[in-house]
């Protein structure tokens, strides 16, 4: 069976958010996933982002190949709009919906196989072009739906499950949208709820290319000693660059304070925020700095997390076409059919 509904029946005092729904408002089917999959906990941080964000889910377009990460998508946002494409062209699809209709959220979800193998040039030039997306990689390191095979992110010397060591370079996807001009890169761990929300978060916000590659194991093939995507590896070498939180536009908060120190910064809901200032010589705006720092780690045997570049003033592919400001369902006859006089000019001017 691939499809559990949910109870629709839930307690009536539920928090909501400022569009007055709930976090239930945001889920979806029930997973039939593997009891313990990163990727469960994936789709339970893009609900807790959507609902943070107040996002309304049917202003939001979710998109997805094939593999277990494709499958997600039926786990949250129920009410959003869905396409499930065939494995690898998932960027291709999100494309031209964007293109379509630049009014909704774009959330295309994807995995080391969809993304690192058959598609990995679907990839390379939705990221080049700078489709307004969040783009989230859930990266397992194995063909996890054809019984555990190494994939294109399998790390060199990693061990599968039957004891067979991977002989392959890997393919790192965030360093590879980094060099392809991605606008936002980061990188979290399925099991670090704190990171990986507010990085989600600060995804959807993103005006352009925004590239999230999270590290999810699979607990039926890739759990064990020896694999460099499991739990404990992961946590035992997870080198995280920042500590985040995601602020909506209000009035502005400063606060200054020394590499190192800790500080508490109290919030527009009167909360407080703690921050530390970590790793005070890596610049996540500078794009040869990320790619140094991702190569540099990875020699050191450890896995870069947190956000590791954002373009301080992106911009997306309606913006380098020059198209229309509004979606193609909404234009009129005129627009559509601008007269002989429109296309004299359009043939003019290629000649």
């Amino acid at each position: 069976m691939s499809y559990l509904p949910k109870p629709k029946l839930h307690h009536p005092k539920l928090p909501t958010n400022a569009i007055g729904l709930t976090r239930r408002d945001y889920e979806g089917a029930i997973s039939t996933l593997c009891a313990g999959c990163g990727h469960d906990s994936i789709s339970a941080a893009i609900i807790q982002a959507c609902f943070n964000l107040s996002l309304p889910p049917h202003r939001i377009a979710k998109m997805s190949g094939i593999g277990c990460s494709s499958k997600t998508p039926t786990y949250f946002l129920g009410a959003a709009h869905g396409f499930n494409s065939v494995h690898g062209r998932m960027p291709s699809v999100l494309t031209g919906a964007y293109l379509a209709n630049r009014d909704l959220v774009y959330l295309g979800v994807s995995g080391d196989g969809d993304s690192a193998s058959i598609g990995f040039g679907q990839f390379a030039h939705s990221i080049r072009r700078g489709v307004n997306m969040t783009y989230i990689v859930e990266n397992n390191g194995v063909y996890g739906l054809t019984k555990g095979q190494f994939s294109a992110t399998s790390d060199l010397g990693s061990v599968a499950k039957k004891g067979t060591v991977n002989t392959d370079q890997p393919i790192d996807l965030a360093a590879i949208a980094v060099q392809l001009g991605a606008t936002f890169v980061a990188r979290s761990f399925s099991g670090d709820k704190d990171q990986l929300v507010p990085l989600i978060e600060a995804a959807l916000l993103h005006e352009g290319a925004a590239f999230l590659d999270v590290l999810s194991p699979c607990v039926a093939f890739n759990n064990h000693a020896g694999s460099t995507k499991s739990y404990d590896y992961v946590r035992e070498h997870n080198d995280a660059l920042n500590k985040l939180d995601v602020m909506l536009k209000r009035d502005e908060i400063t606060v200054s304070y020394a590499p190192g120190e800790v500080t508490e910064v109290t919030q527009h809901d009167g909360s407080l925020l703690r921050l530390r200032k970590l790793h005070a010589g890596h610049d996540p705006t500078n794009r040869a700095s990320a790619m140094h720092h991702i190569l540099e780690r990875k020699a050191a045997g450890e896995i870069v997390t947190g956000l590791i570049y954002v373009e301080p003033n992106p911009s997306a592919l309606h913006e380098h076409l020059g198209t229309v400001p509004g979606p193609l369902n909404a234009l009129g006859d005129a627009d559509l059919c601008p007269g002989v006089d429109a296309l004299e000019r359009i043939n003019a001017s290629l000649r």
